[in-house]
């Protein structure tokens, strides 16, 4: 299968995602949310976008630039930090909890919150796993597009920074620093282009931004 025709299939799944995502703010009969919700989705739809410029040989951000980059200076490299740190967000945010340190919701709320967040992500990318069949780097597997690994670490840093970025932003730097570190360790693990990581990053914080916007709150830690 050739990756001009998966090219295509990628575009048309993520409009197809785009459109459901769309359909989310539109029952919202405010304005002002409607524009809050938008504002939200600007930093993951351009990782999208960016991800898709990516899959392209011939552009600045091309993944096989990325992969020459790869195999230049770390072609040795093998590391499986990425499996468990991709969910120290998470961790982190129930240890907060667990040390009496409240977050923006309840603990019963934020786990809903976070539940709803990883089926939504969960979700986007299987369809998108098992629709485009894009063979990975190392040559190993036909499921590269796009890193699952990503999207989750993206989920759990959007989850850490919404319930305790208010309280202090280097909870939010630190768990979008841990997750870039696993999009990073994806691609010099030689187990994902460069495409796949900046999609799923797109993904995981859109899925856990919608899920925030949309919930039907019914109590909280803050008023």
């Amino acid at each position: 299968m050739s990756w001009a025709f998966n090219k295509k299939k990628i575009t048309a799944t993520l409009i197809v995602i785009l459109a459901i995502i769309y359909s989310f703010a539109q029952p919202m009969d405010n304005i002002a949310s409607k524009q809050k919700v938008w504002k939200k989705l600007i930093v993951p739809t351009s990782l999208i976008a960016v991800g898709l410029i990516a899959i392209d040989e011939d552009n600045f951000v091309s993944r096989f630039h990325v992969l020459e980059e790869r195999q230049e200076n770390f072609s040795g490299f093998s590391s499986r930090l990425d499996d468990y740190f991709q969910y120290a967000a998470i961790v982190v945010a129930y240890g907060l909890e667990i040390a009496g340190i409240k977050g923006k919701n309840n603990a019963i709320e934020k786990s809903i919150l976070l539940l709803k967040s990883e089926l939504l992500m969960t979700a986007i990318v299987f369809t998108l796993k098992n629709t485009t069949n894009v063979q990975r780097p190392d040559g190993s597997s036909y499921n590269s597009f796009p890193s699952g690994h990503t999207a989750q670490a993206f989920v759990a840093a959007t989850f850490l920074h919404k319930e305790y970025g208010s309280k202090s932003i280097w909870y939010s730097i630190g768990g979008y620093t841990m997750a870039t570190a696993i999009g990073t360790f994806r691609v010099i693990n030689n187990r994902h282009w460069i495409s796949d990581v900046l999609v799923d990053a797109g993904i995981g914080i859109l899925s856990t931004e919608l899920v925030y916007v949309t919930h039907q709150y019914k109590c909280t830690n803050q008023k």
